[in-house]
């Protein structure tokens, strides 16, 4: 018997009391991660080449001076808007054109690409798992939608911030409030962290009940939503997962700062070279707590229904 099996039969499983069991097991699987790696990395990569192609292309016509960009002071938020103003007006309408075309089709790709890529991942973590890559390419599509909406609402919540911490005192002839706009941004940023934590889970859980249950999107996306006591727990995870992630985010900020004393004697290519390997450390971890997670949804989903 298993430990998650264990603890369920004790009466006493929490979402992430066998948290460590599943991330060793993962662990000692590196084929999960390279897989979860590679399907990333196929859509990824030409993704951020394209993205790349056009931008430059978007900078060199628009006649945007980026070295203002150097002169950008957080001490100053007066002076840092008006830099920042001054390199996106001349960028806006190139930006906005490109964004019409190629967001769209980035979206689409990434949901074809990650439905047949976590299916090879799920059917190599448990081969009784069935391939539904229709149903989980429909299923992240609406993920996919749900989390554009969500950054939608986020970047109005910034703007709104902006309005009443810096737009409105300017106008009314006062000084902006660095401080209270840092505060709403903060609490507007964890706030909706939160309420995704606490969905999301819904549309993680969807694909993995069509490959369990052979079921279609909307069965599958009732069968996530009545999950009864399983509920809570998943909810956990996923809340543990959000905490992992941010600290991944610290560990490579602070990874990205740690040659900074050394400036005067490092090179700019080996700092180049240095945020480059800081960025795939963090993507590979990333990836491989995404494996833990899909883990420890179906081995609780498992022990639950037996």
């Amino acid at each position: 018997m298993t430990e998650p099996e264990q603890l369920a039969e004790s009466g006493t499983i929490r979402g992430t009391q066998s948290f460590v069991h599943t991330m060793s097991a993962c662990w000692k699987r590196p084929s999960l991660t390279a897989l979860e790696v590679l399907w990333r990395w196929v859509i990824g990569i030409p993704a951020l080449a394209l993205m790349w192609l056009h931008a430059t292309r978007v900078v060199s016509q628009s006649g945007a001076d980026l070295r203002l960009l150097k002169r950008i002071s957080l001490a100053d938020p007066v002076g840092m808007g008006t830099l920042l103003t001054q390199v996106w007006d001349p960028l806006r309408p190139g930006i906005l054109r490109l964004a019409e075309w190629l967001v769209p089709a980035l979206l689409v790709g990434w949901v074809l690409v990650s439905a047949l890529g976590r299916t090879l991942v799920l059917r190599r973590m448990d081969r009784a798992l069935l391939a539904r890559p229709v149903t989980f390419a429909v299923l992240q599509g609406i993920r996919v939608a749900a989390l554009v909406g969500s950054f939608a609402l986020w970047f109005e919540l910034l703007q709104w911030s902006g309005q009443v911490a810096v737009a409105r005192p300017i106008a009314a002839g006062g000084q902006p409030n660095a401080v209270l706009y840092a505060a709403m941004v903060i609490a507007a940023s964890l706030g909706l962290f939160a309420v995704w934590a606490g969905v999301s889970w819904l549309f993680s859980m969807a694909p993995l009940i069509a490959m369990l249950r052979g079921t279609g999107p909307a069965a599958s996306l009732a069968g996530a939503a009545r999950m009864g006591p399983l509920r809570a727990k998943l909810v956990e995870i996923n809340l543990v997962m959000g905490i992992v992630k941010i600290a991944l985010i610290v560990l490579a900020m602070v990874a990205s700062a740690s040659p900074l004393p050394f400036q005067t004697i490092v090179t700019p290519e080996f700092m180049m070279w240095w945020y480059a390997g800081v960025l795939v450390v963090y993507c590979l971890a990333s990836d491989f707590f995404h494996v833990v997670r899909l883990a420890a949804y179906i081995e609780l989903w498992r022990v639950y229904e037996s």
